[in-house]
């Protein structure tokens, strides 16, 4: 029966995903154990380390689902060792090859290399649709490029961008997660076959031949040395996550934020038949943002445990994956969700330009004023002209009137400019900057990713 908002027949879909829920099940973490368990079997045979035949059947027979899982989580009330499972997998063995089985080994081998193949094929997925996110922004700015709106600093209108500019922003950050993902993998996806305390010693004539031959199988880089209590490189894959559930974090909050019914310039997809609200039919709430938030929160909340984790003593401490096992998996499904929804929201987002346009006159050009600052400038000086523009502004704010009545009374403006000229300058579509130009160089640099 399902006791986790993961595995909830009821929850289920608000946390995981099946995918996700299907490399970390139970079947998959026995078969990595024995894919490690086969790796080290076929390499010994090879190098004559253990009878050939008996390295055929071990292979032969290594699969999850010959072997009875219950048992060893009964075997695991009494040792949380690998003997649990090589007891379950030497009862299926014939002709006594389970005497070969994890010749040389301990137990860390095989759990540290087995959770090492778990987060490759988690982190495959996370990193695929990394991209589709990236690809979606891309979209956004492409298909808005031109489009003006409100640019907002501390909550407040600034200066006008377009939505273009803002999607490219989402799309530079989303590229600079793909490569740190990508940058991980030499350092994060390395198999332990070290033994005991990382020497080796049960395996002093063909160990590193072992190894490297073992590694090769499994497709993992080989450990310079042992690192049964060196933990960085799980610490990392888990702050690569964190880092991930910022920059993804702010897109959804951003996208949140600007649904507000006042703002109304985007909005998560809608259908019919979602209901916001069991009293209230109107509600189009940002249920789905809200729930990727929520999930993201916890994926950053996990890392500073896994970080604490590298503190470990000596050469042998198994607080510190006992950890993993739990917190690295809890991870990753809640940023498989995260991914999966956001994915969703970006490319089906509600994007309103026409309330864009209605926003960028809320405050009557006031918005404008730094254009206006600028081209005053020009003939009486920067900070005279800050002044001037600022005593107009603060008027225009406290009366709630048009910036340009304010301006059309005041001596030092009015005998700089036309009202000709003050239109235009107050006009947000004349003051996008380099807006598009920044769009087109995010689409260049990520010209790959461009659907």
């Amino acid at each position: 029966m399902a006791c986790t908002a993961i595995d909830s027949h009821i929850h289920g879909f608000l946390f995981g995903t099946d995918e996700m829920r299907e490399i970390f099940s139970d079947k998959a973490w026995v078969q990595k154990w024995l894919d490690t368990e086969a790796a080290l079997a076929k390499a010994q045979g090879e190098l004559g380390v253990i009878p050939q035949e008996k390295a055929d059947i071990i292979n032969q027979y290594a699969k999850a689902e010959l072997i009875d899982i219950d048992a060893i989580g009964e075997g695991y009330k009494s040792s949380i060792t690998i003997v649990p499972l090589l007891n379950a997998f030497k009862k299926i063995l014939p002709d006594n090859a389970g005497e070969y089985v994890h010749w040389g080994a301990t137990s860390q081998d095989i759990v540290d290399t087995g959770i090492v193949l778990l987060e490759r094929d988690a982190y495959e997925v996370i990193l695929r649709d990394t991209k589709e996110c990236l690809s979606a922004c891309l979209a956004l700015a492409k298909k808005y490029r031109d489009t003006p709106e409100a640019g907002r600093t501390h909550v407040v209108h600034a200066i006008p961008i377009t939505f273009g500019y803002k999607a490219a922003v989402w799309a530079d950050e989303l590229g600079r997660e793909v490569e740190r993902l990508e940058a991980m993998k030499d350092r994060v996806f390395v198999g332990e076959m070290a033994g005991a305390v990382g020497t080796l010693a049960s395996q002093p004539e063909k160990g590193l031949e072992t190894q490297k031959r073992m590694f090769e199988i499994l497709g993992l880089r080989v450990p310079t040395i042992a690192w049964h209590v060196a933990r960085d490189n799980q610490a990392e894959f888990a702050t690569g996550l964190a880092l991930l559930a910022g920059t993804l974090g702010r897109i959804n909050h951003e996208i949140f934020s600007l649904q507000h019914t006042e703002i109304l310039e985007l909005e998560e997809p809608f259908f019919m038949g979602k209901v916001g609200s069991s009293t209230m039919p109107h509600k189009r709430n940002p249920a789905v943002l809200e729930n990727v938030l929520a999930l993201l929160r916890n994926v950053r909340s996990i890392a500073p445990s896994i970080v604490e984790s590298m503190v470990s003593e000596n050469e042998r401490d198994w607080g510190c994956f006992l950890s993993e096992w739990e917190a690295i998996p809890r991870a990753c499904h809640l940023m498989g969700a995260a991914l999966a929804k956001s994915k969703y929201i970006l490319e089906n987002l509600r994007v309103y330009p026409k309330h864009m346009e209605r926003n960028l006159f809320a405050q009557k050009g006031l918005m404008m004023s730094e254009c206006v600052m600028m081209h005053l400038a020009r003939k009486l000086g920067r900070l005279t002209s800050h002044h001037i523009v600022y005593q107009a502004c603060m008027e225009a704010y406290e009366k709630e009137i048009p910036l340009k009545d304010v301006l059309m009374k005041t001596p030092e403006v009015e005998e700089a400019f036309t009202e000709e000229e003050i239109d235009y300058m107050l006009d947000p579509h004349n003051y996008l900057g380099l807006a598009p130009v920044f769009c087109d160089r995010v689409l260049e640099k990520y010209a790959a990713y461009v659907k």
